[in-house]
C-alpha cells in the first residue's frame, strides 16, 4: 500500500458486543473504520448506527477471519480502497463451556483457529503500515487469561496466549512507536454468553460492566499506551489476587465456578 492511502481502524467481530461497543467508541473519537465479520446484515445496522450519530460510515467487511487466508482477503480488499490500517483491533473470538473431553474436538481446535492464529495472523498482518502511521494494536483477551481454567480449559488457553504475545509485541515494538495494549475483560452481558452455552445471570453485578464501558476504557488504555487494561475495579482485584493464591486452589475454585454455569446450572 501506498503512503497515500488513508489511515483506518480494522476491528474484526464487529457485528455485536464488544466489537460492535469498540466500534461505536472508536468512531465518536474521529476514527475512520473498516468493520469485519461473518454477518453482513448485523454490521451493515451497526455501520448505520455509527452513521446516524454523524460520523464517517464504516466500511463494511464481510469475511470469516477464521479463514487461512483471510488477512490477505483483507489487505487486498483494503488496498483496492486506498485504506490502509493505523490500528488493528482482534475482538473476534468465541468461548464454549464444558470439560474438553466432552466437548466437540473440531469445535475446541477452530476456538484455537480463531483466537490464536487468526489473531496473530492480524496482529502481524499490517505491521508496516502501523509502524509507519505509529498507530496501535487492540487485542481483545479476557480475565480468563490470568487463570486455569478446568470446565473451559481450551478457551482460557487461548487468552492466556492473547495476553502473553500482547505484552511481548509490545516491548518489540515500542521502540517503532508502536502501541500495543491488550484488554481483558471479566464477564460482559453479550451474545458470548450464548454461543458458550452459558445459562442465566450467573455473575455478580459488581463483575458484569456494560459492553459499552469495557470499549470506552479499552480505547482509552490503547491511547495511552497501556500494556494491560482489566477494566472494572473487581475484575482488577481478581488479576491481582490470583498472584498470591496456590494454582491448587485456583484450579478447584475456577472447576467449581464453571460448573455453576454449565447448561441446565
Amino acid at each position: 500500500m501506498s503512503a497515500e492511502s488513508r489511515p483506518i481502524t480494522l476491528i474484526t467481530g464487529a457485528s455485536a458486543g464488544i466489537g460492535a461497543a469498540l466500534a461505536h467508541e472508536f468512531a465518536a473519537n474521529g476514527h475512520e473504520l473498516v468493520l469485519v465479520a461473518r454477518r453482513e446484515q448485523a454490521l451493515n445496522m451497526q455501520a448505520d448506527a455509527i452513521a446516524a450519530k454523524g460520523h464517517a460510515r464504516p466500511t463494511v467487511l464481510r469475511m470469516d477471519v477464521a479463514r487461512v487466508d483471510a488477512a490477505r482477503d483483507i489487505a487486498e480488499a483494503l488496498s483496492q480502497r486506498g485504506l490502509e490500517p493505523e490500528i488493528v483491533v482482534n475482538n473476534a473470538g468465541f468461548g464454549l463451556l464444558g470439560t474438553a473431553d466432552k466437548l466437540s474436538r473440531s469445535e475446541q481446535l477452530a476456538m484455537i483457529d480463531l483466537n490464536v492464529r487468526a489473531l496473530t495472523d492480524l496482529s502481524l498482518a499490517f505491521i508496516e503500515s502501523i509502524k509507519r502511521r505509529r498507530g496501535g494494536i487492540l487485542n481483545v483477551a479476557s480475565v480468563a487469561a490470568f487463570l486455569p481454567g478446568p470446565g473451559m480449559a481450551v478457551y482460557y488457553a487461548t487468552k492466556a496466549f492473547v495476553l502473553s504475545f500482547s505484552e511481548a509485541l509490545g516491548h518489540e515494538l515500542k521502540e517503532r512507536g508502536v502501541r500495543v495494549t491488550v484488554l481483558c475483560p471479566g464477564p460482559v452481558a453479550t451474545e458470548f454468553q450464548a454461543r458458550a452455552g452459558m445459562t442465566g445471570n450467573v455473575f455478580p453485578p459488581l463483575l458484569t460492566p456494560t459492553a459499552e464501558r469495557v470499549a470506552r476504557e479499552g480505547y482509552q488504555g490503547l491511547k495511552q499506551g497501556r500494556r494491560v487494561v482489566v477494566p472494572g475495579t473487581a475484575n482488577k482485584l481478581v488479576t491481582m489476587l490470583v498472584r498470591f493464591v496456590p494454582r491448587k486452589i485456583l484450579l478447584d475454585l475456577t472447576a467449581l465456578h464453571q460448573r455453576s454455569r454449565d447448561r441446565g446450572a
